[in-house]
């Protein structure tokens, strides 16, 4: 018959050697806390990085907005003519510049004897804002258009 060491029990004398518990050292949550608060920084960065350009393109689109209806607007409602007009829109948060001079790209020589009435004109908009990151920020189209120049 054969005797088991764990029939018997511990010798007197000798200590069982120490059972590590389960569970984390106080190191370990502190490392996994640092790592979580890393993660979580550069993730709220990220983010609001993203929201703040969200916010600029939403500018920059409004912008492109007015610049365009300033130039489908111009000729319009009268002839063309050389000059500029001014103004801002209703929440008054941009202000355009509206530029209309006389292109010589494409205008007949004068020794030609074939003249004709219409010409090109130069239609440049210019928005300007104050971003909501408080700086400047300028949008400029321009296109040619045909117009009378009598």
């Amino acid at each position: 018959m054969a005797i088991s060491l764990r029939q018997i029990g511990p010798t007197r004398g000798r200590r069982r050697p120490a059972r590590r518990d389960a569970g984390f050292t106080l190191i370990e949550v502190v490392v996994a806390f640092l790592l979580l608060s890393l993660v979580l920084a550069a993730g709220f960065e990220v983010f609001t990085t993203g929201m703040r350009r969200a916010i600029d393109l939403e500018e920059r689109a409004m912008a492109l907005t007015v610049a365009q209806s300033r130039l489908a607007m111009a000729g319009t409602e009268e002839d063309l003519k050389e000059g500029t007009s001014a103004g801002q829109t209703d929440d008054g948060k941009f202000n355009w510049t509206l530029s209309i001079t006389r292109s010589e790209e494409g205008a007949a020589d004068k020794n030609q004897p074939l003249q004709t009435p219409y010409g090109l004109y130069r239609i440049e908009a210019v928005v300007t804002w104050r971003g909501s990151d408080q700086r400047d920020h300028t949008f400029s189209l321009a296109t040619l258009e045909l117009g009378s120049i009598l």
